[in-house]
Parts: C-alpha cells; structure tokens; sequence
C-alpha cells in the first residue's frame, strides 16, 4: 500500500504493481499467452471485432463488471457499498493503492489532496485567454496538459513522483473546472477553502456558495459511482498513453480528450436534452414508438457490459430522490420514470435499461451544475481510475502496438504528375 509521512512528506511503504500483483483470472483469447506474447502465426487467426469488442487487452485487478447481474466492484468492493459508506477520496486511494486506507493514511491523503488544490497564476492567466464560448473539456483538456509543463519529470522509477503526481492531478482538476466556469462568466477563480472537504469544496468554488451537507455528500457519492469502469473508451486510452512511458499529466490528458466525445461522456447532457423534446408524459409513448421505428439512439439507455439495469443508475435515482425531498420536486423526474417504463416494455425484452447516464444529468441539474459541466465532473471522478490504471500499466509494462487487417490496394505503379 501507499502510506504518507507525517507532515506531508510520502512514505515508500508501497511497491509499484507487478505483473504478480495482476488477477490470476486474466483472460487469454486468440492464441495469446500468459505473457501477452501471440503464438506464430495466431495473428492471422485473430478475428476482427470492431471496436476490439469482447477482446482482452490487459489483465487488471482493479475493476470488475458483472453485466448479467447488474454487479460493479472496485478491487473487490461493490460499489453501491462504497457509495453508501465510503468517501470519494477512501475510493480514490483504494482503486490506486489497492486497499482501503487505515485511519492515518486517509488523514494524510486527505491533507496533502487539500494542500495542493491551488493551481499556478499562470495557469489561470492561461485560462482567462480561453475563448468564453469554448467547451468545458477542452479548457480541461487543455489545462491538464499543461500541468505536465510544471511537474513532468518523468520519474516513473521513483515511488515519491508516483504519489505526488496522483496528489496534484486529484487535488487540481476540480479547481480547474470551477475556474473556468468562473472565467468564462467574466469572473475571477474563487480560491479553494482548507475547512472544506472534496466535494463540497468544488461546489463552493463552483457556485460561490457553502454547499447544504446533504448536497455535499451526494455529489460525493456520485464522483464514487463514475470514478471506474473497466477498459472504456477513455482508460483504454489511457494506458495506451501510458504505456509509452510518459508523463502523468499527459495520460490524463489524452484521457480526457477521449471523455469528451459524445458516445463516451457527454450522454447525460444529452438525456436532458431528450427529456425536454419528449415534453410531457402524454408523449413518451408516441416518442419512443417513434424513436425505436427512425432506430435513433435513445440517450441514457444501454449499455455494452450490461444486460441488466445498470447498478449505477438504481442508486443515481435514489439520490435524486433525496436531493427532491430536501430541495423540492423536478418534473423531470416524473418523465424520465415514464419514459424508463416505457422503454421496459419495448426493450427491456432486448437487454436494454437505463445505464449511468439517464439519472446522473437529474441529479447535477438539481445541485445547480449547468449542463456542458456534466462531462467535466465525470472527468473529476474518473481521474482516480485513470490513475489506478496508469499505475497498474507501470507495473507490468508492454507498450500497445496492435494489428491491423489491410484492405487497400497493392502493387499500384507511380505515375508523373502530369499524367494523373
């Protein structure tokens, strides 16, 4: 495990993953072995799924999905136990460290996250040079990198560099989302506050408001509930990245440039947006007859691992509904409810439900987060899986390089400009 000195200074009682540390039920698919190393020959057997569907590219002990039972867990945990009793910080250090901290270590964590929330001027004279209109995650996208300007050694070798890295990238993505906001709205970045913790520390430095305790603890349950997932898209691309051994700030940065498509991370704006076409419980019905007819994609439903309800989506409702008994009822909710039964009927049959997605939006529009931050907060939580898989990737190292099947032409003969 990872400890922290005291005072701020790192502990080297964790060693770095290894390929003994990896699960022992890795699997193994088109001739590949143990190693990773492909048979001679088993390349050209290898069938070509597009989007690598169904094929293994790494072996992890980080995350586990259950798809026919509705199961997630993180390094052995369920996550609707981790949303209910932990923190997203304990989550955070678990997914990167392997276990549960004890009662010092999170202290310690905890501490230095909040010691190194504040971003350089000159990251935020950066910023105020973003275009106003531009989107939240390219401001991100952006910012991120550039923290690779300041803290980039590339120390992979060196476990103090490990840990501080995972410290500066946790504690500063928040405070660069709520900067931006801020920024674009003429205003300058509010300072984070030492006395608050993670989450109601980003929504103060986001509205300019001390958030209800209530508020507090449900947005940190959520960054728990989006904090990992496999190998999607974005940590795909993230130990990709890692994988060419550089920096940290760089991983995280081309993962967040992969969250921001919208088959990945923006589908929760999205279902906002769809639930204001539908309009009225009336029409649900007659949309959705519609939508499945046209084959147009309905946002916030299915999932590629899941044949079930997506586990996250039953407790996102749940906490919506808790955010409704304290601050009021969203007519929206009403809709979206007729609009999950509806698809029940329709595609349930088909192993479609609700996934992550189609409660998340409810919930950040309640605590007054404007949509296009939607994804940006995704990347808030996602960053802890990230680095557990950038960390993991260190462990037991092989750069990807995977084939291709090549369907050009062959044997063309140049030709002189003039005869083209």
């Amino acid at each position: 495990c990872c400890g922290y000195g005291i005072n701020g200074g790192f502990s080297r009682r964790f060693a770095p993953t290894t390929a003994a540390g990896m699960t022992e039920g890795g699997m193994t698919a088109g001739g590949m072995t143990a190693g990773g190393m492909t048979d001679a020959g088993a390349e050209s057997q290898i069938p070509f799924r597009p989007g690598l569907e169904g094929v293994p590219a790494t072996q992890s002990s980080i995350c586990d999905i259950d798809g026919q039972r509705g199961v997630l867990t993180y390094r052995g945990y369920r996550v609707d136990e981790l949303a209910a009793r932990s923190t997203f910080l304990e989550t955070a250090y678990l997914l990167i460290w392997a276990q549960l901290p004890n009662a010092q270590q999170l202290q310690e964590f905890e501490q230095e996250v909040q010691m190194h929330r504040r971003v350089s001027f000159r990251i935020r004279d950066m910023m105020k040079c973003f275009p106003s209109g531009g989107h939240p995650m390219d401001a991100l996208q952006s910012s991120a990198a550039s923290l690779g300007l300041f803290y980039s050694r590339r120390a992979l070798d060196n476990p103090e560099y490990i840990v501080s890295a995972v410290v500066r990238l946790i504690a500063k993505i928040p405070t660069m989302v709520a900067a931006f906001q801020l920024i674009r709205k003429g205003q300058d970045p509010i300072q984070p506050r030492d006395d608050l913790a993670y989450a109601a520390n980003f929504l103060y430095m986001l509205t300019e408001r001390e958030p209800d305790p209530l508020a507090a603890r449900i947005f940190d349950a959520c960054l728990i509930l989006h904090a990992e997932h496999s190998l999607n898209a974005s940590t795909f691309s993230a130990r990709v990245t890692a994988s060419t051994l550089t920096d940290p700030y760089a991983v995280v940065a081309s993962a967040v440039g992969t969250l921001a498509g919208p088959l990945h991370g923006g589908a929760n704006e999205d279902v906002l947006t769809m639930l204001a076409e539908i309009g009225s419980e009336d029409r649900v019905d007659s949309w959705l007859d519609q939508a499945i007819a046209e084959k147009q994609k309905i946002m916030g439903f299915g999932h590629r691992e899941y044949k079930v309800k997506d586990p996250r989506a039953g407790i996102l409702q749940k906490l919506a509904e808790e955010l409704f008994d304290r601050f009021g009822h969203d007519p929206m909710y009403d809709l979206a409810r007729c609009l999950e039964a509806a698809a029940d009927k329709r595609l349930g049959p088909k192993g479609i439900y609700p996934n992550v997605d189609f409660y998340s939006g409810l919930v950040y529009r309640k605590l007054g987060i404007p949509p296009d931050l939607f994804t940006p907060i995704f990347a808030i939580a996602r960053t802890a899986g990230w680095l557990a898989h950038w960390k993991e990737q260190l462990g037991a190292n092989r750069i990807y390089r995977p084939s291709q099947i090549y369907t050009g032409e062959a044997g063309r003969d140049w030709q002189p400009i003039g005869a083209r």
